[in-house]
């Protein structure tokens, strides 16, 4: 299949035009000495009253024809856009360097099946209160933009890797590199670019965990670089049929769906303050170790057992407790 789908592929062959300021200065003579020959020609036949001198505004006739056709083949290209050659349904190349230029006159102008853009937009009403929409689409010209296009995606429900409903969107930056496969290969390049962006985007989300993988796992929410790489590769291989190239592609929009949000906000409160506990408790634990031992060093005072416990117990809930302790002075001893 890949082989078949390898021999259907176009491949783009560049080409050049003729100067078209030449061409124009070429063009102008003959319709000038065109017009001049006919007003000879008339200038004769009032002289000479010869009918058949009449035959000569035959050859005149085509010559104006052909100046008049030949001017229909000048066209501009700005910088980074490039014009594909059809003739009578041939594909004979793709011009790409900027400029004023002439080629072959009966070149289409018009690419078969290509991106139709709306360009009016009817609303009627209907009988019963409504509306109809109806867009007018005009065709495009054969000329293709090989300038930076950026797609940016609806935001998408899908499923992480976890079975998680998530909302995420991505920009792709694209442009294209083949014309020949773009026009021909494809019946409408921007339309696919959406489609299969999507498609992509759906593919990559169901790869990735959201946030808290295993150990060493990469996530959607920590490791955007990595799934940005992941997601250009998907894009690229999806529209290299298409003779596209995706120069970048990243997430801009991520969160949990709006059913499960709560209770994921919920969770990560709590995974935090479970986090926030660990560090307190493992501080505090080392500052009380750390305040035993220089007491048993310096000799300040000997505590038993009973003593030290009641000190570690003080100090963890000094240090671990959210509000400020407040002394309490014991007038007696620990025993009484």
């Amino acid at each position: 299949m890949n082989a078949n789908m390898a021999k259907s592929a176009s491949r783009e062959r560049e080409t050049s035009a003729f100067n078209g300021w030449v061409m124009l200065m070429v063009n102008i003579a003959l319709l000038l000495g065109a017009m001049a020959w006919f007003i000879g020609i008339i200038v004769r036949l009032a002289r000479t009253e010869d009918p058949s001198i009449l035959w000569w505004l035959i050859p005149a006739t085509l010559v104006e024809i052909l100046a008049v056709v030949l001017l229909g083949g000048h066209f501009t290209l700005q910088p980074n856009e490039a014009r594909v050659l059809i003739l009578f349904g041939a594909y004979h190349g793709t011009v790409r360097r900027s400029g004023f230029w002439w080629a072959n006159p009966f070149y289409s102008r018009i690419r078969a099946k290509v991106p139709m853009h709306p360009t009016t937009v009817n609303v009627q009403k209907t009988s019963h209160g409504g509306s109809l929409t109806s867009v007018v689409h005009l065709r495009r010209s054969a000329k293709i933009s090989l300038r930076a296009h950026n797609f940016n995606s609806e935001k998408l429900k899908v499923n992480d890797k976890r079975g998680n409903p998530i909302e995420i969107a991505a920009v792709v930056v694209w442009r294209v590199e083949d014309t020949a496969r773009a026009a021909f290969d494809i019946d409408d390049y921007e339309s696919y670019v959406q489609i299969q962006s999507e498609a992509g985007i759906r593919h990559i989300a169901s790869l990735y965990a959201y946030d808290r993988g295993d150990e060493q796992e990469p996530t959607l929410r920590e490791s955007a670089d990595e799934v940005a790489a992941a997601l250009t590769r998907e894009l690229q291989e999806r529209l290299d049929r298409a003779g596209l190239v995706v120069d970048e592609a990243r997430l801009t929009h991520l969160a949990y769906a709006p059913e499960i949000a709560q209770a994921m906000l919920r969770r990560q409160q709590a995974e935090a303050v479970i986090a926030a506990r660990q560090k307190i408790v493992h501080g505090a634990v080392s500052m009380v170790d750390m305040a035993l031992r220089e007491l048993t060093e310096k000799d300040v005072v000997s505590l038993d057992d009973e003593r030290r416990a009641a000190m570690v117990s003080n100090l963890l809930v000094v240090l671990c407790g959210e509000s400020e302790a407040s002394p309490v002075i014991n007038t007696g001893t620990l025993y009484q």
